[in-house]
């Protein structure tokens, strides 16, 4: 609840008389014990929440027999971990914002027409970031360069931008870092994205997360989301690492599921057979990867692990 205000949700379920249950930690044994003990509707996590709930061993899960809504943020979920999510019988709903736009300022608001799609076209819907709260004034993905909106395809990439009441007014004594995320009269999130025909946008990296590798731009979302679709993988986070020819190239940090296991050249040719070859990692680190006390990935850590 420190982060954000628990994104205003401590105060919206005091407010409809509900129910507060504070963990200390947050490890998937407590997590699955409150959800069957104390039967509760509502919980938020980041992507490593998720993932940590769905690859717990089947001692540890409980089966649900209530509706658990599963609202996420701080990083774009992987497709196969929205699915099993989906399986083990929770409702995900993502949410996206900064710190600067108070957080969460968009909203994946879902369509009742999408409940009767199949699983695989549901999952791509659920993948989306969405659309702006109602107080949020605008959101858009623009050409920084330019500052024109991108074509609404899905397929061009450009960076989300924010106005409204509901952004900072600025940085502390910092005129400069202000003048530059207001550059053109927006709020520059530093996130790249698509815009969908449907006017739902879709992240697909963090600028400073895109691995520049040859010339190539390889998002690390992308390589995650292929790792993450091996059963052995748990928690996956890639980050550039230098490379004497291509000047860098996609390092993959891994946490394996309980009772997994899986080699470097098991994931090298599992990602092989899922993506382009320039962006298969170079390296596999088979170790603990660092997170927030909410659960996000560290990356700043793991690029520190490399000598970034």
């Amino acid at each position: 609840m420190f982060h954000c205000n628990g994104w205003c949700f401590p105060w919206t379920m005091s407010l409809v008389f509900g129910t507060h249950v504070c963990l200390r930690q947050v490890r998937p044994e407590p997590i699955w014990q409150a959800l069957g003990d104390h039967g509760v509707t509502h919980l938020c996590g980041a992507p490593p929440v998720m993932s940590l709930l769905v690859s717990a061993a089947p001692e540890v899960r409980r089966a649900l027999d209530h509706r658990v809504d599963f609202f996420t943020a701080a990083a774009p979920p992987p497709e196969k971990v929205l699915a099993g999510m989906e399986a083990a019988g929770f409702n995900v709903t993502q949410l996206y914002g900064l710190t600067e736009t108070y957080g969460p300022a968009v909203v994946n608001e879902w369509h009742a027409e999408w409940d009767s799609l199949a699983p695989e076209p549901r999952t791509r819907l659920k993948a989306r970031q969405g659309v702006r709260y109602t107080p949020l004034e605008q959101l858009e993905v623009m050409n920084p360069d330019t500052m024109e909106p991108v074509p609404r395809n899905g397929e061009t990439l450009g960076e989300v931008m924010f106005r409204g009441n509901v952004v900072m007014k600025g940085y502390f004594r910092n005129p400069e870092a202000t003048a530059k995320a207001f550059a053109g009269g927006w709020f520059h999130s530093g996130d790249l994205g698509v815009m969908h025909p449907d006017g739902y946008i879709q992240l697909k990296d963090r600028s400073k997360d895109i691995i520049i590798s040859g010339g190539e731009n390889i998002s690390s979302i992308e390589v995650e989301d292929a790792l993450y679709k091996h059963p052995a993988v748990a928690i996956a986070a890639v980050v550039a690492m230098a490379h004497d020819t291509w000047g860098e190239t996609p390092c993959a940090f891994i946490e394996l599921a309980e009772g997994q296991t899986a080699t470097e050249e098991e994931l090298e040719q599992h990602c092989r057979s899922n993506l382009a070859a320039y962006k298969v990692p170079r390296r596999f680190v088979f170790e603990s990867i660092p997170r927030t006390a909410t659960g996000k990935i560290q990356k700043n850590e793991l690029r520190k692990r490399l000598g970034g």
